[in-house]
C-alpha cells in the first residue's frame, strides 16, 4: 500500500484545514487507514482512523477532527476545525491490513506516507 498525504499548510488559530491521503496498491474494504501527527521532540500520536469500509472509525478529538473517505477516488480525508498552536505538527497518513481493537498507536500501523506541515499560528 502506497499513501501521499498533502493539503497542509500555514493556517490562524479557530481556522479550519482539510488534509487528503491517496492510497494506492493492494487496498482492501477490510484496511484500516487512519492519520497521526508529530510536533518536534514529540513522539508521533494517534490522531483518527477509519476502517476503509466505513464500518468503524475512531477520532482522538471527535469534537474538532472528523475522518472520512471517497472509496471511488481511493482518498482518505482529515477535516480539521478550530486549530489551534499546539496542533501545529507533521500529519502522516498510515494504513494496516485491519482494524484494530486495542490503543491505537503508531507500532501497530503497517504502512506510512510521507507527512505534511501542519502550522497554526497564534
Amino acid at each position: 500500500v502506497q499513501l501521499q498525504a498533502s493539503g497542509g499548510g500555514l493556517v490562524q488559530a479557530g481556522g479550519s484545514l482539510r488534509l487528503s491521503c491517496v492510497a494506492s496498491g493492494r487496498t482492501s474494504s477490510n484496511n484500516a487507514l487512519g492519520w497521526f501527527r508529530q510536533a518536534p521532540g514529540k513522539e508521533r500520536e494517534f490522531v483518527a482512523a477509519m476502517r476503509w469500509n466505513g464500518s468503524r472509525k475512531l477520532s482522538a478529538d471527535p469534537v474538532r477532527f472528523t475522518i472520512s473517505r471517497d472509496s471511488a477516488k481511493n482518498t482518505l480525508y482529515l477535516q480539521m476545525n478550530s486549530l489551534k498552536p499546539d496542533d501545529t505538527a507533521v500529519y502522516y497518513c498510515a494504513a494496516r491490513s485491519s482494524w484494530y481493537a486495542g490503543a491505537w498507536t503508531h507500532s501497530i500501523m503497517d504502512y506510512w506516507g510521507k507527512g505534511t506541515q501542519v502550522t497554526v499560528s497564534s
